[in-house]
């Protein structure tokens, strides 16, 4: 027996479905309507379902600005310590956990990078405390050129300056490392414990003040200003909010070194990045604002030279930001999935003759130096240098690439061709920042992104480029990144420019 409902619309669909009539043609439309209605809402409640459950993040800061007169990094030049502080300088975290429980740690600070001497006692402290895979962990440097001095090979860093520390500033570059190491650690650990439901949504901008530095000259590439020369001048933004739609961090990135303020300097500064994260967070008070470096490796701000132009550019940057936080932007949701490679990077071999011949060059020179005396010691120059670089993967929605090195700006041409241009964000100088990474274009050119390793002995090779871009297509396919429509026709492998002949890489998903 039928249970008469007092719905009319249900009590005339009901009909409509078991009796027809002569009103037939309104009913069926009747239907048709609830059909669409129907649909809306499980289309609703399936977009509900892929969105949850949703994202926890944690944060954490520390204020990194030395208290003492310290020697200083990014120009060899600049003998003197630290005479004054213009503006703190910072360390952030933000953790990720997606719904199943996935989590992701990044780290920030306005320092000039992190050597694996810094990163890699930092990730096992924080393996061992928190149980975080080292492949879930990404340090990123804003590449500043007014902070303290970070430690990579120190008898390496002695021989380049001008002026060696002497006791005193040696001592005191040993204890900011060790107190830098100490809060990092620290501050990966709180992040971990201040877990609250969040959103993550995403979109970009444009970094105006970004100016190719590669200048071509009748006597070669210097170091200048190339408007015709690329850059990647885009600003990725995400932005992170409660359930309530209350902001909570934003994160946002640049391709550029951040050397407003040159060697004459000699104050402690947070560079125009540091003021862009100040701004927002005047802007927005309570948020965390973080920023990544891109692939700015043969990028300088435009222009140079005065304070008042690096915080410009930081509060041009920072109202960029805010502008994007004010549109419409894309949800990232989970799962996210992070990769790690630990890649042998291929370097140059050359005769003595050969090196001796670069003792001249401008970039190249400091290895010509430094390997002339191993060589005269009877020691062998190395062939290969083993470098980190990251992948994390969220859901269908976001990759995000994280290159070590000082990465040249073809890296973000040749991830868009490897994994297909949308849903992306190229970074640089994560997790070792060991050198430049140049392409083969860079190399044959010439000029000082040819210059190598400075943490180590060795230039690289060109087919450095192929090794790179061979793993990072790899570990993308890996974790889950929707490859472009001719990759899925044949096994995922990068193709150089030119026609090389490329390298294979495995197709396998799991």
């Amino acid at each position: 027996m039928v249970q008469w409902t007092k719905n009319p619309i249900k009590k005339r669909v009901w009909v409509a479905l078991h009796f027809g009539g002569d009103n037939d043609m309104a009913n069926r439309r009747l239907i048709f309507w609830v059909f669409v209605m129907l649909m809306a809402g499980l289309g609703g409640q399936v977009w509900a379902q892929e969105a949850e459950p949703g994202w926890r993040v944690g944060l954490a800061a520390a204020r990194i600005t030395p208290d003492q007169p310290i020697r200083m990094a990014g120009y060899s030049d600049r003998t003197q310590p630290s005479q004054s502080v213009s503006s703190d300088l910072y360390a952030k975290a933000m953790v990720l956990e997606d719904g199943n429980g996935n989590r992701a740690l990044l780290i920030t600070a306005d320092i000039i990078g992190f050597t694996e001497r810094i990163s890699g006692p930092v990730c096992k402290r924080l393996e061992t405390s928190t149980g975080l895979e080292r492949k879930s962990i990404l340090l990123n440097a804003a590449h500043n050129h007014c902070g303290p001095v970070i430690l990579a090979n120190p008898s390496l860093l002695e021989e380049n300056l001008e002026r060696p520390f002497g006791e005193v500033q040696w001592k005191r570059v040993m204890d900011y490392n060790k107190k830098l190491e100490d809060d990092l650690v620290r501050i990966g650990q709180e992040a971990l414990r201040n877990l609250k439901p969040a959103r993550l949504s995403r979109g970009a901008g444009v970094a105006q003040f970004v100016m190719n530095r590669r200048e071509f000259t009748e006597h070669g590439i210097i170091l200048g200003v190339n408007p015709r020369g690329p850059v990647d001048r885009t600003v990725p933004v995400m932005r992170v909010e409660a359930p309530d739609g209350q902001l909570l961090a934003v994160l946002f990135g640049a391709a550029c070194h951040c050397t407003t303020l040159d060697q004459d300097y000699v104050s402690i500064d947070g560079e125009w990045a540091g003021y862009a994260q100040s701004y927002l967070e005047h802007k927005f008070p309570g948020v965390q604002a973080m920023f990544i470096t891109g692939c700015g490796g043969d990028a300088n701000p435009y222009p140079r030279r005065t304070l008042a132009l690096a915080q410009q550019h930081g509060r041009n940057l920072g109202a960029e930001v805010e502008r994007v936080l004010a549109e419409k932007l894309k949800p990232v949701r989970g799962p996210i999935r992070t990769e790690l490679r630990f890649l042998d990077l291929p370097l140059q071999k050359l005769s003595r003759q050969e090196i001796e011949a670069l003792q001249t060059s401008d970039g190249p020179d400091f290895f010509a130096k430094h390997a002339l005396k191993m060589l005269a010691q009877g020691k062998t120059l190395p062939e290969h240098y083993s470098a980190p670089f990251g992948l994390w993967q969220f859901g269908q929605d976001l990759t995000l690439v994280g290159y070590s090195g000082e990465p040249v700006v073809d890296y973000v041409a040749f991830t868009e061709k490897a994994l297909g241009p949308l849903n992306l964000w190229v970074a640089g100088y994560c997790n070792d920042v060991y050198g430049y990474l140049p392409s083969a274009r860079v190399l044959e050119e010439g000029g000082y992104e040819t210059r190598g390793l400075y943490v180590e002995i060795g230039l690289f090779a060109s087919k450095v480029q192929d090794v790179v871009m061979n793993a990072i297509t790899e570990m993308a396919v890996k974790a889950g990144r929707p490859m472009p429509a001719r990759m899925a026709r044949q096994s995922p492998k990068w193709v150089p420019p030119g026609g090389a002949t490329p390298l294979r890489v495995a197709s396998n998903s799991n």
